[in-house]
């Protein structure tokens, strides 16, 4: 008898939602039947809303059956589903043929989802290391002018072009530098770290170790956020993996080449996303920000030389060595080049991650891809960028989703999170949320930031109660200003975005009703 493969997802979404539960009741059923079953712990394909997503290999090709709960195993089994003749009502086709996934141009996420993603023979099946095979036959300096050709700018959020930073460690002198890698994802609405580190976490792997070679360094360190276990876990049974295999260590695949990698936890704070403050965290003091200069580049950990990039940036250097920097730089429009893997959260019907090139638009992620709100009533505003991105109203979703364009805008795509509210939102309160959540969040080294965030909170207080609020508005505009200009990091030069764009969408549907 042939052995039937199914694939049942082990992401933090997918186990949330009874993952577990329902691979065993699968294999439970499969041995009472007579059934030889390959049960695979794939990754998700960042379909969150069809999570648990099961896939079934037939003949044809797999077949997504989704959102399934663990009570209905068995009538999926009773309905064909191992037989490859399911007609279940959570039946979605063939899984490239969903259309959420189908309309998207993945690179980064092309392997997300496929197979286990611990298991190394998967990922070579599928053209990994590629990338590192070609960066070990190049040297440090033309790694570093594919990486400028290719035009990839941090997807941190900051957009800064990573070949001019790669150029900066590499013109260094130094016996030891650095590769750190920021998965310290804490942006509100935001998972495509996560979902790299769990669906296919050799990518970041390879990443990290062509940045090494593209600058001459011989360490690197994953910063990982903790309240991520599962992705912890899964990270270092690959990180051994790559070791066992060669492809980290010291005499990387043969070539005499060395490169180290391990993974360290964080400190529950949200300011140790700030590149610095993570080095400070990295270094086991408090995180907090330093001032720049000297730039991390130049005196990072441990006062040496350091490439600090988000978990995307080094995600996508295996695809632009192992297809070419053109092959990238031909997505996307301006300066903005390659893809965005953009994630949709909040009062959203379809949220999941939409991997597109720059040139989209918000309207067609909230429309085409989100479904609209989970509600069902009309979207009022929708947060771009994480806790310190600007609420866009509708007038606003049909701007390129473009660095640039984003900034003219006054708003930023930052990590590529976006949160939907509907029209119930009190946008007052979500101005306010902002401005407590700096407060909260600050680390407290900076007067602007840490003083100014909560004078801020009480300002706002005395405008939802009626308080003088014509001066009250001018006060806050001035103290916006002084955070803009007088903080030290983003924490508080960036609070003003969500709280001024928010405050003004309050405004004006309160002018609105008045003249109704």
């Amino acid at each position: 008898m042939s052995t039937l493969r199914v694939y049942v997802p082990q992401d933090t979404t997918s186990l949330s939602l009874g993952a577990d539960a329902i691979a065993e009741k699968l294999a439970a059923r499969a041995s009472a039947d007579g059934i030889t079953l390959e049960l695979v712990r794939n990754g998700s394909r960042g379909l969150f809303w069809l999570e648990p997503l099961i896939e079934v290999e037939t003949p044809q090709g797999r077949f997504a059956y989704g959102p399934v709960e663990e009570d209905q195993v068995d009538s999926l089994v009773d309905s064909g589903v191992f037989d490859g003749q399911c007609h279940h009502p959570l039946a979605l086709g063939k899984t490239d043929e969903i259309p959420y996934l189908a309309k998207q141009q993945r690179v980064t996420f092309a392997r997300a989802g496929v197979d286990d993603p611990t298991s190394l023979a998967a990922y070579l099946q599928q053209d990994g290391f590629l990338g590192l095979k070609a960066a070990l036959k190049l040297s440090p300096q033309v790694i570093v002018n594919e990486e400028k050709k290719s035009g990839l700018r941090g997807r941190g959020g900051a957009a800064f072009p990573t070949g001019i930073k790669w150029q900066t460690v590499l013109d260094c002198q130094a016996e030891q530098k650095y590769i750190v890698c920021n998965a310290d994802e804490g942006d509100s609405g935001t998972f495509a770290d996560r979902l790299v580190m769990e669906a296919d976490p050799y990518m970041l792997i390879e990443g990290m170790v062509i940045a090494g070679l593209a600058v001459g360094a011989t360490q690197g360190y994953i910063y990982l956020r903790s309240e991520y276990p599962n992705a912890d876990r899964i990270l270092n049974a690959a990180i051994a993996a790559s070791y066992q295999a060669g492809y980290l260590g010291n005499n990387i695949l043969g070539t005499g080449q060395a490169f180290d990698l391990e993974v360290r936890l964080g400190a529950e704070a949200y300011i140790c996303g700030e590149e610095t403050a993570l080095l400070e965290s990295l270094e086991g003091k408090r995180g907090q920000v330093r001032a720049k200069p000297p730039l991390p580049a130049i005196e990072g950990l441990f006062g040496q030389p350091t490439v600090v990039n988000n978990v995307l940036t080094l995600a996508a250097l295996p695809a632009i060595l192992s297809q070419g920097a053109q092959a990238y730089a031909n997505h996307g429009m301006g300066r903005s080049r390659g893809t965005m893997p953009f994630q949709l959260a909040g009062n959203i019907a379809h949220g999941g991650l939409v991997e597109l090139a720059f040139g989209t638009t918000l309207r067609e992620l909230i429309e085409d891809f989100g479904g609209g709100s989970f509600s069902g009533r009309p979207i009022q505003s929708v947060q771009v960028g994480g806790p310190l991105g600007a609420y866009l109203d509708e007038s606003q979703w049909d701007i390129p989703l473009d660095y640039e364009a984003y900034t003219q805008a006054g708003a930023v795509l930052g990590h590529g999170g976006i949160v939907a509210f509907d029209d119930t939102v009190n946008l007052l309160e979500q101005a306010r949320f902002s401005m407590e959540f700096c407060a909260v969040e600050s680390c407290g080294k900076c007067t602007p930031c840490r003083i100014g965030s909560t004078r801020g909170v009480e300002v706002i207080d005395r405008i939802a109660a009626g308080d003088a609020v014509e001066d009250n508005l001018v006060l806050l505009d001035d103290l916006c200003e002084t955070m803009t200009f007088g903080s030290l990091c983003a924490m508080g030069g960036m609070t003003a975005f969500p709280v001024q764009s928010a405050l003004k969408q309050h405004l004006a549907s309160q002018t609105e009703s008045e003249e109704c």
